[in-house]
């Protein structure tokens, strides 16, 4: 009996160290994500830079947008966008799960919404305080605009790769056609791009899947 209580009394200190090093940890990332959340908000509030883009000359509104397109963009890169409000759980914790097992950072996790705030703001750096900053900016996004603005506002900046922002400029440069005019190939190989802009892209020659 008394073994079984030294051995459970060590297990409980264990746990206790290992809950108290993870806050030592985090909490210094999560005050310097708020930190350059802050900053960034000082710099430039989110209605300036909503204002800023939809000022570009590729501009382009949601309407003028294929169905399709939209449909395969949020299968691709969000499935759940309509439900969450900024951070999907299950993904992020099936994206911890695959890098645990692969011994690195290969999956983010990141809604649509997170990738908006981090071309909005941020640098593409992967550190753990810029994502807590994204995390703060993507809660203001979709507390300030509705899911079709900040879908309209994604199609308008996502990188494809070639010096390409937009699903404007995409389609001009890699087809030259615009966006009401892209098939349901091109729809894909577009999609596809997203995940890789520099090795996925039409011009690649790289093989695309879009899964069912």
């Amino acid at each position: 009996m008394k073994k079984r209580r030294i051995i459970g009394f060590g297990i409980l200190s264990f746990l206790c160290i290992c809950f108290l090093a993870s806050i030592i940890y985090v909490t210094p990332v999560v005050r310097d994500g708020y930190h350059m959340y802050q900053k960034a908000m000082e710099e430039e509030s989110i209605e300036d830079k909503v204002q800023e883009i939809r000022q570009k000359a590729t501009f382009i509104p949601l309407d003028q947008i294929p169905e399709e397109y939209l449909t395969a963009l949020v299968k691709s890169e969000d499935q759940r966008y309509y439900s969450h409000h900024g951070f999907d759980y299950i993904a992020t914790a099936r994206a911890m799960v695959n890098n645990i097992k692969a011994r690195a950072f290969k999956e983010g996790g990141s809604t649509i919404t997170q990738q908006l705030a981090k071309n909005m703001y941020f640098s593409f750096e992967k550190k753990l305080e810029r994502k807590v900053a994204e995390l703060f900016v993507a809660k203001d996004l979709e507390r300030k605009l509705s899911k079709e603005e900040i879908l309209e506002l994604y199609c308008n900046v996502i990188y494809f790769g070639e010096d390409c922002y937009g699903i404007k400029e995409a389609a001009n440069h890699y087809y030259g056609i615009e966006p009401a005019e892209l098939s349901e190939d091109q729809i894909k190989a577009l999609v596809y791009t997203i995940k890789s802009p520099n090795n996925y892209n039409p011009n690649a020659g790289q093989i695309y899947t879009i899964h069912n």
